[in-house]
């Protein structure tokens, strides 16, 4: 049950996300933006989390983690609100980074609660779940932001991602409760994971934050290989949205998979293969569905399996310090792929660039999956 709803209170941080990405036509039209500072503001989504991730760690040696997770999910609205009545790159710049605080400190405590219920058990099916509530705001955020902004004000996106996370942020508060016999947090400011640890976790952050730069540049500029094809916009974001729809499902089968099977490091490898071959095969217009379709089901499916890292790479008591460390990392590397992304096409005006880079970021994920595994047989934790 606690699972359940918490899935339903993360699909904020996707639906809030999401906003920009399926705003920015007008956004350029409207406030005369480039593709450049586009990039730059769903990546500033991810910038607070360089900052922020290891003291929102600390802050659950004090306070309880549904109390964080609200808190989170409040700014997110926040943020939302803001850009909602923004005139000026500056002000969308801002709104993103008020989200941004608030997405790190939701998802680092999301993950904790979800880690300390499953641990033991089978913990990349239930990972699986819980960040397959991402793929599905951002589906919802695809098709709904992008309606929204054809056919009413790109305004309304924000207004209504806004909602959804103050909701969520209610029902979190209101009926999630402890985790029965999770580790005790050690208390006051000390750092306590070992040296083992840090690098472990480390590494399995660069896993996690390679899958979802390459995901979230693919989420980006996809679209746009399809109007480039002949596609509607509108049209284009719901091909599009099929690979996170789908991603819902095969995200927990892939975790099933994995659990059940002891095989979590092949299922990541031929994962990772299909999701650079469907980006590739995206270029075939008329194969855009298969290729949605390969990259939901297959493609990114191993999201839970990368998540189940960080059970390996920590002891339990230090599962809330830990987690700022995993998220410090992760957003230092994730957050400038879509500026990068952005660059690549105004400097070519060409899909094919930013579409090349989701293909290695794929590729690189994959091989800091290798190096996590001779890692982990060398530093015991």
């Amino acid at each position: 049950m606690i699972l359940a709803l918490l899935f339903v209170a993360r699909i904020g941080l996707g639906f809030q996300f999401q906003t920009m990405g399926s705003v920015s036509g007008e956004l350029v039209k409207d406030l005369n933006l480039n593709y450049t500072e586009i990039g730059s503001l769903i990546g500033l989504f991810m910038v607070p989390g360089v900052f922020l991730a290891f003291p929102a760690g600390l802050a659950g040696r004090f306070v309880s983690d549904r109390f964080i997770v609200g808190l989170g999910l409040l700014a997110l609205g926040a943020g939302g609100a803001v850009a909602s009545i923004a005139d000026s790159f500056d002000m969308l710049a801002a709104a993103r980074l008020i989200c941004g605080a608030g997405f790190v400190f939701s998802t680092i405590f999301f993950t904790k609660i979800v880690a300390d219920l499953f641990s033991g058990k089978e913990l990349a099916t239930a990972m699986g779940v819980l960040v397959m509530s991402w793929p599905g705001g951002i589906a919802m955020g695809q098709i709904g932001h992008g309606w929204v902004a054809a056919n009413l004000d790109w305004r309304m996106a924000f207004v209504i991602a806004s909602t959804y996370c103050i909701i969520g942020a209610l029902l979190v508060v209101i009926f999630c409760r402890s985790v029965p016999g999770a580790a005790q947090q050690t208390a006051g400011f000390r750092f306590t994971l070992n040296r083992n640890e840090v690098l472990l976790t480390i590494v399995a952050s660069l896993v996690w934050a390679l899958f979802n730069a390459g995901y979230v540049v693919y989420l980006s500029f996809a679209p746009g290989v399809l109007v480039a094809g002949g596609y509607e916009m509108v049209s284009a974001l719901g091909v599009i949205s099929l690979a996170s729809w789908l991603m819902i499902f095969s995200g927990v089968v892939c975790g099933l998979i994995a659990d059940r099977t002891g095989k979590a490091d092949l299922v990541l490898y031929v994962c990772t293969g299909a999701a650079m071959m469907a980006i590739l095969m995206l270029f075939i217009t008329p194969l855009a569905i298969p290729s949605s379709i390969l990259f939901g089901l297959i493609g990114v499916a191993p999201a839970g399996v990368i998540m189940a890292l960080t059970g390996q790479a920590m002891k339990p008591e230090n599962r809330a310090i830990g987690m700022g460390v995993f998220f410090t990392a992760y957003f230092i590397i994730q957050a400038p792929a879509p500026t990068i992304a952005g660059w690549l096409y105004d400097l070519t005006l060409d899909e094919f660039w930013p579409m090349l880079f989701a293909v290695a970021l794929f590729l690189l994920t994959a091989v800091a999956n290798i190096v996590f595994r001779l890692a982990q047989k060398r530093l015991p934790i």
